[in-house]
């Protein structure tokens, strides 16, 4: 039975990147303002919402067994298929996936409650009526955003947020579809951004992680770029992290680098795709450099921030790969010493330039490759975490495991069972990298907050570390 009253409730069903996620989050601020009401479960909603996301053919396989499923458990509630599968594939769906009972893409972020309204009882056949091919009108940013930007609901965890910076992307990869789900680049401007990041800081938030499909190609219409957002955002009194995510190594902004040795709260950790060493694969993925460039790039990075943490992704059966440019591959990887590194098999996207290329690599190979790469991977990893054990550093709380206790095999009550808590340091981004295991002895620890530790030991990619100072 669905709800009756003015308020109206959802369940949001999240998939895809953090860049998907400020979607969502502003989504949910959008149908809280028209009188929507989040539900924590999906049994207590009117409507279920699948925010998807289409950059590879395994996250696309997810999100439409998503629908699938939740059809399957609730064949009596409402479900609108949300985010990038229905803004590249709008009428595909509309015609195909008759589970759903409504499509949005997501194009104007501020017509999700027009969306959800149309895909209940009654309205169904205007929802799937309005499947049709989403673009950003000119003018429009695809920051649309309910309320003073930075108010919206977080739904990760406490005391980490991302900011948004740009949305689309200008790089043109041969391999990539964003340009075809989310468009040409469009920059935020520097005042929006910074007052973005002033109001999520005076939400008790710890951590900003700029995001966009490239930071490095961030062009504000005042003509600036990244190094002067950052110079703003330095201008913030507090003490927080700052985090950069996903910089293009072919125009990796060099001018900030000075910036943050003088900055502290800019952590020098840096999420550079190479996606490959060799230079063939490299050319017809529409790269402009080569191993030997991007292992410059590395070399002047870790000269300016010797702590610098550097995570990369590679790409492995890109068209015309051979044995020969796999070597490459392998190679760079080990001379690169990467920090962090995943490794994804290509997938092969309809419109992109890549397509259509012939010498295609087996499944098989590519994903033998991919295991490879990983294997390979396993023991730089663990070397280049060894540096940090018995560093001291700052730990951001993000959950309790155990609290502390008395001790139950200690009559005189005189000690403590550890409490237990993950975290991250500045050399851990979130969801990605491995995480903090923090020893808090007696102390009690809140999510969210920064907490001077040492680091005790290595455990696998993870760091055991304890409180510095606290008791």
């Amino acid at each position: 039975m669905f709800n009756t009253g003015l308020s109206k409730r959802y369940f949001l069903d999240p998939f895809g990147c953090a860049k998907n996620q400020v979607d969502a989050e502003n989504m949910m601020a959008f149908l809280g303002a028209a009188g929507w009401t989040a539900c924590a479960d999906a049994l207590d909603a009117d409507l279920i919402i699948v925010n998807s996301c289409g950059f590879i053919e395994d996250a696309k396989r997810e999100s439409i067994n998503a629908v699938l499923s939740w059809r399957s458990l609730y064949p009596e509630k409402k479900i609108l298929l949300a985010g990038c599968l229905p803004r590249r594939y709008p009428v595909e769906l509309a015609e195909e996936l008759s589970e759903a009972d409504g499509f949005f893409g997501g194009a104007d972020l501020s017509l999700i409650a027009e969306a959800a309204s149309a895909s209940l009882p009654g309205k169904t056949e205007a929802g799937r009526k309005k499947a049709r091919p989403e673009k950003r009108a000119s003018g429009e940013t695809g920051f649309e955003q309910a309320g003073r930007a930075g108010e919206r609901p977080l739904l990760g965890f406490p005391g980490q947020a991302y900011v948004k910076i740009s949305e689309g992307c200008d790089n043109h990869c041969s391999f990539c579809a964003i340009p075809l789900i989310r468009g040409p680049l469009c920059s935020r401007s520097i005042s929006d951004v910074t007052a973005e990041c002033k109001t999520l800081l005076g939400r008790g938030v710890k951590e900003l992680c700029l995001i966009g499909q490239d930071l490095s190609s961030y062009r504000p219409a005042e003509g600036a770029g990244l190094r002067e957002l950052a110079a703003e955002i330095a201008r913030i009194d507090g003490d927080f992290w700052l985090r950069f995510l996903y910089l293009h190594p072919d125009h990796f902004p060099l001018d900030l680098l000075p910036l943050m040795r003088k900055d502290s709260r800019f952590l020098p950790y840096f999420d550079i795709p190479f996606q490959h060493g060799s230079p063939s694969v490299l050319k017809a993925m529409r790269r402009r450099g080569s191993g030997e460039s991007y292992l410059e790039l590395l070399n002047r990075i870790r000269d300016a921030l010797p702590d610098a943490v550097i995570r990369s992704t590679f790409l492995t059966g890109f068209p015309g790969e051979t044995e020969e440019d796999f070597g490459m591959l392998v190679d760079f990887q080990q001379k690169a010493l990467f920090d962090w590194l995943g490794v994804f098999v290509y997938s092969r996207e309809e419109a992109t330039p890549a397509y259509s290329m012939k010498q295609r690599v087996g499944k098989k190979t590519a994903e033998r490759r991919k295991a490879f790469v990983e294997e390979t991977q396993i023991p730089i990893t663990e070397k280049r975490m060894e540096r940090f054990v018995g560093r001291r550093m700052e730990v951001l709380v993000e959950e309790c495991l155990d609290p502390p206790a008395k001790d139950p095999s200690d009559p005189s009550g005189a000690s403590s069972v550890s409490g237990l808590y993950l975290g991250r340091l500045f050399c851990q981004a979130p969801e990605v990298d491995g995480a903090a295991v923090i020893h808090s002895g007696a102390a009690v620890l809140e999510a969210g907050d920064l907490v001077p530790c040492r680091t005790l030991r290595r455990a696998g990619f993870d760091l055991e570390v304890e409180p510095d100072g606290l008791s």
